[in-house]
């Protein structure tokens, strides 16, 4: 009888087990968000840089890469993070400001698409410092 108790005891307690473990393992690293937001600060920059230069191609590249980011991030933000609510509005606005940029297409004046990059720019500055992911240059 002891052993049928035991059994059905370690039952009971195995699913809550697997539970916290997988609840725990679903919230992203530090350094994933970090490479996300890096990710995203690459492309922004990349996107206006090129819109400077006149290359509506690679700002309509760049803004695709950066919206997929932003989208990332979006879907490994934790619930449970304080900042969650501060970083999806700029996150959002960078996801918004680049379907603009796409919407006008690669055969556009480059100086119709760099007004939206650049929005899409500040947004996503805005929401790596929201999650607290901003670099300091130290040079």
């Amino acid at each position: 009888m002891p052993t049928v108790l035991l059994v059905g005891l370690a039952t009971l307690w195995l699913p809550f087990v697997l539970d916290a473990s997988t609840a725990h393992s679903s919230e992203p690293s530090r350094t994933t968000l970090q490479e996300q937001g890096d990710g995203l600060m690459k492309n922004v920059e990349e996107m206006v840089a090129h819109g400077g230069m006149g290359d509506a191609k690679s700002i309509v590249y760049h803004c695709g890469e950066a919206t997929r980011y932003a989208e990332t991030i979006i879907t490994h933000l934790s619930v449970s993070d304080p900042h969650r609510i501060n970083a999806m509005t700029p996150l959002n606005e960078v996801i918004r400001q680049c379907n603009r940029v796409s919407g006008f297409g690669i055969h556009a004046d480059p100086g119709l698409l760099l007004n939206p990059a650049t929005k899409a720019r500040a947004a996503a500055w805005e929401s790596m410092k929201s999650l607290g992911l901003t670099r300091t240059n130290k040079g």
